[in-house]
This record gives structure tokens, C-alpha cells and sequence, in this order.
């Protein structure tokens, strides 16, 4: 019996499935995403139709050029960053089957058209053929249709083909490590690239933005959704023109996924660096272990766990992206609450800062430095298996494992202050920022060390790394709330005293922080160690992946 491309949809659903059968937050977070689906469908529909009823073509010549070209790009970028590629169906697991590349290509394109997003976007994108129909008619209307459903099979196509050509590129260490750089400032500066949008928007040259998008519907971007407009001002010609341009980058791109799904599923051995290592011949092992900045860790096993630790954040790709993005955020965050948007595009602030304010930003940079932790051991994946085998009591885990965290956070949370502090021309209030910054670290890493013991989840062993396991991008999501949640509930007595106290917190505020930080670390590490004592088989089965 030929493998058609509805036996890979059906073996998607199986194990979808599969995956929630008994398990009720899988159940309730794969219900979660299916409520955000249906959210971001009516609310895209909502804004793509009403371009239909409004004066002229500028709405809708904006909301297919710019809004078609958003969408695309969204699918190009958001799985890269953000909630990664859902390998319910992971390529590598087909590698000994005998099958075609263009039955496996095919097969994988239909599979990634029965999800969530998929459906998601072709609902939101479908309010353009409601705004063909009130501009043009029915025919408009189809036409548009036709697009819109053209568009998603170009967003899929698109958003499979890099991801997988990704995974090829990054088995470098040296690509892999810069595009993960990338990624994770992207991802970053994602909110003052909105910000910069919307200061833009106000004084904006909408005629200008028009003849922009009017450019974009000419391009693979947006050409899938500018077709109804076409119809509707009579620009039949331009219809098969841009159904041309779709299919050829649709080929384009499924020929692209073709070449590096092969070698994605197959593997190769470059995955080693040719530079060697930097230490001399004859270092011993125990030397070549340790970081030059950590040599003076004693050496024993605190030592060795700490080193181990400092070493896997600096090459895990993950966890450096997740350090870049903590520097990028905890910098641009606390500059935007005190000074304002506005004050970031002219340069100038709108108000004199209030220390209550700067208290309360600082307060946020310490609590989202601890999210980092959250789910710390689903990184090691099966590897924890050496530790609980080895017998590492749950204290002397936890805490190597902050201390090789904080190599790297403390310097920026150390850092960040000083230059908010030196924008604000509030050098004085140093301290007291440094204050408030610890104490809501140690609060902030104390509750993330319960919810990596109790909430810790697999993510994928796939040659991709933007790949999540089904649901693990909601649940990624939700735990680092409830984690800054309850972090923030803890550090509210940090911003009552910055408040009450007034100028005495001045000089109060770094040593109140260090005591108030430092017992809640103390507290934190001492009772999920024994916490993780109790659950260690559990947790290696939790962050174990499922074969």
C-alpha cells in the first residue's frame, strides 16, 4: 500500500493522542492553546475585515501588503525564537524507514497543516476575503480566499524549510552559538522595535506606507493577500502574475526542505570543533574542567558541579540565548518604566525618576534573572542520570547549580543598575538599586528552584533546537508566570520598605537586600533540596523524552 500524506496527518493525531491520554495538564495546556488559537483568529479576522468598510483602498492596500508581509514573517521567525517547531512527528524517527524524499516531504508538509497555527492563521487571514467581498464582490471574495489559503501553505513551506535548513547549518558549534546570539537579540529587542513602531505611527505617511505595501504585494511576502484588492480595482492581470510567484517560492522552498531534511535525519560527525582545546598538552583533567575564572573553586564535588554548570550555560545554545535575552530585556525594561517611551526616542525624560520607581524596575530585573532556573534540569535531559546515580545530595545540587548560574547573572544584575543609574544622573541611588536587585533574585531563584524540582518537563533530543515537545512552549509560558508571580509576592516587602523608608533606603537598601536575597536563597536551596532528595526518579522521568 502507497504512504499517502494522510497517513502522516493520521499518525500525527495518534500520537497527539497518545501524548494527552492521562495526563491532565498536557490536557488542560493543549486546551489553553487552543483557546489562544481561537483568540487570535477572531481577533485577526476582526481586523482584517473591517479594512473592507473603510473610506478609500488605504486599508486594505495596508492590511494586505503590511499585515500579509506580518504574518509571514511571523511564521519565519516566531518558531525560531519563540514556541519552536512542534516535532509531534520527528523526521529523525523515519530515518531507517524506505521511504522517498518527496513522500517524506509531503507527508511532513501535510502533518504540519493539521495543527493549531495553521488553522489559527488561516481563520485570522480569511477577514481579507470579507473585505474583498464588501470592496469588489463575490468574485473578489473567492479570489482572496484562494489567496489566503495559498499564503498558508507558503507560511508553512516557509516556516519548515528554515527551521530545518537551521538545524543542518547549526551542528557547527561556531554557527550554531552566532545564530543563537541572533536569535535571542532579536527576540529582545522585539519590544523596542514595537515601541519605535508605535512612536512612528503617529506621525507616519500613510500614503507612503501605501506605495510600501503596494511594492510588498509583489513579493512572496504579501503577495498571497493583496489578490482580492487586485479583482476589486480591476487589476485582473496582476491575479495569475502573483498566483505565479506563490507557487514558484512554494516550490522553491518545499525543494529547499527536500535537501535538509535528508541530512537533518541522517547526521553527520562535524559536530566537533577543529580548534581543539586551549589548555596546554599536559593539563590534567581535573584542570581542563575548571574555567580559568573559576580555578580558584576548590576541588571537590561543589567545585566540579559548579564548573560543570558555569560550562554548560556558556555552551548550551539554550541557555546562552536565554542569558543574551535576560540582558537585552533587564536593560531595556527598567529604562522604558522610568524614562518612558517617548523619553527613549528623544532622549529625555518626562518626569524626575522616583526612587519607588527604580525600586520597582530593579525589583523585575531580579525577579526575571531567577526565571532562568525554571526549568533547569530539562536542559541535562537524560544526562541528570549520572548525577542521581552518583548519589549528589539535593542541597549540594541545587546550589552548585545557582552558583553556576550567577557566574553569569550576577554580573548583569550588578552592571545594569549602574548604567540605569548614570542614564537617570542618580549615581547616589546605586546602592540601594543593588539592594533591591539581590533581594529579589534570591527570592526570584529560591521559588524557580521549587518549580524546576516540581514543574520540570523534556524538551526534544532532535537534531533541531528550536524543536519543543507538544505543549511545552505553554508550559514553558506558564511556569515562568507563576514563578515572577510568586517571586513578586515575596519581594513586596522590599518595595514597601524602599517606599516608606524614603531617603534612609538610600544607604539601607544594600545590605537589607543582601539579608532579605540571601535567607530566602538559603531557605530556597535547603528545602527543595530535600525536596528533590525525595523526587529525583521522578524528575529524571519527567525530563526524560518520550521515545
Amino acid at each position: 500500500m502507497a504512504v499517502t500524506p494522510w497517513h502522516f496527518v493520521a499518525l500525527k493525531l495518534r500520537v497527539l493522542r497518545n501524548g494527552l491520554r492521562g495526563q491532565r495538564w498536557r490536557i488542560a495546556l493543549f486546551v489553553m492553546g487552543l483557546l489562544f488559537g481561537a483568540w487570535f483568529s477572531v481577533v485577526g479576522f476582526t481586523l482584517f475585515a473591517v479594512t473592507g468598510l473603510s473610506r478609500g483602498d488605504t486599508g486594505m492596500v495596508l492590511a494586505g501588503g503590511l499585515g500579509g508581509s506580518a504574518v509571514v514573517l511571523g511564521w519565519l521567525l516566531m518558531p525560531l525564537v519563540f514556541f519552536g517547531v512542534d516535532e509531534t512527528l520527528d523526521p529523525a524517527r523515519f530515518a531507517l524507514l524506505p521511504l522517498e524524499r518527496r513522500t517524506l516531504v509531503a507527508g511532513m508538509f501535510a502533518a504540519a497543516l493539521a495543527g493549531v497555527p495553521a488553522l489559527a492563521t488561516l481563520a485570522a487571514t480569511s477577514g481579507l476575503a470579507v473585505a474583498a467581498v464588501l470592496r469588489g464582490g463575490a468574485v473578489a471574495g473567492l479570489v482572496q480566499l484562494a489567496g489566503c489559503v495559498a499564503g498558508l501553505l507558503l507560511c508553512v513551506s516557509l516556516s519548515r524549510a528554515t527551521t530545518s535548513a537551521f538545524s543542518a547549518m547549526l551542528r557547527s558549534r561556531r554557527v550554531r552559538d552566532l545564530a543563537a546570539i541572533l536569535l535571542a537579540v532579536l527576540a529582545a529587542l522585539l519590544g523596542p522595535l514595537q515601541i519605535g513602531l508605535l512612536a512612528a505611527a503617529r506621525t507616519a505617511d500613510w500614503q507612503a506606507l501605501a506605495g510600501v505595501a503596494r511594492v510588498l504585494g509583489w513579493t512572496p511576502l504579501a503577495a498571497p493577500y493583496t489578490v482580492g484588492l487586485d479583482v476589486a480595482e480591476g487589476r485582473w492581470f496582476a491575479v495569475p502574475l502573483k498566483f505565479l510567484i506563490i507557487a514558484g517560492s512554494i516550490a522553491a522552498l518545499l525543494r529547499w526542505w527536500s535537501s535538509t531534511l535528508e541530512s537533518a535525519m541522517v547526521g553527520t560527525a562535524t559536530t566537533t570543533s577543529g580548534r581543539g582545546t586551549r589548555e596546554a598538552p599536559d593539563a590534567s583533567p581535573t584542570t581542563r574542567l575548571f574555567p580559568r575564572p573559576l580555578r580558584a573553586l576548590p576541588r571537590n564535588r561543589f567545585g566540579a558541579l559548579v564548573a560543570m554548570q558555569a560550562r554548560y550555560w556558556w555552551r548550551d545554545t539554550r541557555r546562552r540565548a536565554n542569558l543574551i535575552t535576560f540582558a537585552v530585556v533587564g536593560m531595556f525594561v527598567p529604562l522604558m518604566v522610568n524614562i518612558g517611551s517617548r523619553g527613549l526616542i528623544e532622549g529625555t525624560s518626562a518626569a524626575p525618576p522616583s526612587l519607588a520607581t527604580v525600586t520597582a524596575s530593579m525589583v523585575f530585573l531580579g525577579v526575571l534573572g531567577g526565571v532562568g532556573l525554571a526549568n533547569q534540569f530539562g536542559y541535562d535531559g537524560t544526562a541528570y542520570a549520572a548525577n542521581v546515580v552518583a548519589g549528589v545530595p539535593g542541597t549540594a545540587e541545587l546550589r552548585s547549580r545557582v552558583a553556576g548560574f550567577s557566574c553569569y547573572l550576577v554580573p548583569l544584575i550588578v552592571a545594569i543598575p549602574v548604567v540605569l543609574a548614570l542614564v537617570l544622573h542618580r549615581p547616589g541611588w546605586i546602592p540601594s538599586m543593588w539592594g533591591a536587585t539581590a533581594a529579589a533574585y534570591g527570592c526570584g531563584v529560591a521559588i524557580n528552584l521549587f518549580v524546576s524540582v516540581l514543574g520540570a518537563f523534556s524538551l526534544p533530543e532532535t537534531t533541531n533546537p528550536f524543536a519543543v515537545n507538544t505543549g511545552a512552549g505553554v508550559t514553558k509560558s506558564l511556569f515562568s508566570f507563576a514563578a515572577m508571580l510568586c517571586t513578586l509576592v515575596l519581594a513586596v516587602p522590599v518595595f514597601a520598605m524602599s517606599t516608606l523608608a524614603g531617603d534612609v533606603w538610600v544607604w539601607a537598601g544594600l545590605p537589607a537586600g543582601l539579608v532579605y536575597g540571601g535567607l530566602a536563597l538559603w531557605l530556597g536551596t535547603r528545602f527543595a533540596g530535600r525536596l528533590l532528595d525525595r523526587r529525583m526518579p521522578e524528575l529524571l522521568s519527567a525530563i526524560s523524552p518520550r521515545r
